[in-house]
């Protein structure tokens, strides 16, 4: 059974400066341990996490976010974590849902447990068409591949546990949605554990989001066809 202690919330950030002091304020009020990975960032993100008394690993040029978790997930497993915890630093994951993640896992035994922006009514969420379409096709396919219900395959706050942790320090790719998307069907087709709960979540406390409009449709097709056609990364099969 996973224990707050056995728990490492990895949270990536590149020019989160105006809302990383109080991500990580939040994160040890809950009783967690937090790591930034500094991605490449120009203003004083990485200083002002190291204030708020975070490990911090910077990271000499912007690799995105999958490369930064990569990085974070590896720190965690040379620290002798045994699951950590994807964590937005611009305020949108609510920090006292990380406990929440920790029992789910512990309670169904899963590998990987994602929250859904779609499984609770505190949520706003509310996509263009076409997007909501193409998001619709990204959890159909992750719902096959894992074998349980999922709604919202891109969230990117989850935990990932022993031994499925190890394999993604490993292999994560960098690409967009390979951290998310990606991530959820390699572990499913390699008979990890994959469940799904919903919890509220903020909007963004500072800046912009780096996936929207057109471009975003764009990745989430190719997304689509790299998991449709195999052509996903890959980890070893649970044993």
């Amino acid at each position: 059974m996973l224990q707050k202690a056995d728990v490492l919330v990895v949270v990536p950030a590149f020019n989160e400066a105006a809302s990383i002091a109080q991500v990580l304020s939040d994160i040890r009020s809950n009783g967690f341990d937090a790591l930034v990975v500094d991605d490449g960032s120009t203003d004083s993100t990485a200083s002002i996490a190291r204030e708020s008394q975070a490990s911090v690993v910077s990271l000499p040029l912007n690799s995105g976010v999958g490369g930064a978790l990569r990085c974070g997930f590896r720190y965690a497993v040379e620290n002798g974590f045994s699951a950590i915890i994807q964590c937005d630093a611009d305020g949108q994951h609510l920090s006292q849902h990380l406990a929440d993640l920790v029992e789910a896992s512990n309670s169904t035994g899963s590998h990987m447990v994602v929250d859904s922006r779609f499984r609770s009514a505190q949520n706003t969420l509310d996509p263009s068409t076409t997007r909501r379409f193409a998001m619709w096709w990204l959890a159909r396919v992750a719902r096959f591949a894992t074998q349980h219900p999922i709604t919202d395959s891109t969230s990117g706050f989850r935990i990932i546990r022993q031994p499925l942790l190890g394999e993604f320090a490993q292999h994560l790719p960098s690409y967009y949605l390979g951290d998310t998307f990606e991530a959820l069907v390699v572990a499913g087709r390699s008979g990890y554990v994959v469940q799904e709960i919903g919890v509220a979540m903020a909007p963004r406390a500072s800046g912009t989001s780096s996936a929207s409009s057109g471009r975003a449709i764009v990745l989430i097709a190719k997304s689509l066809a790299t998991a449709l056609l195999g052509l996903h990364f890959r980890i070893r099969r649970l044993r």
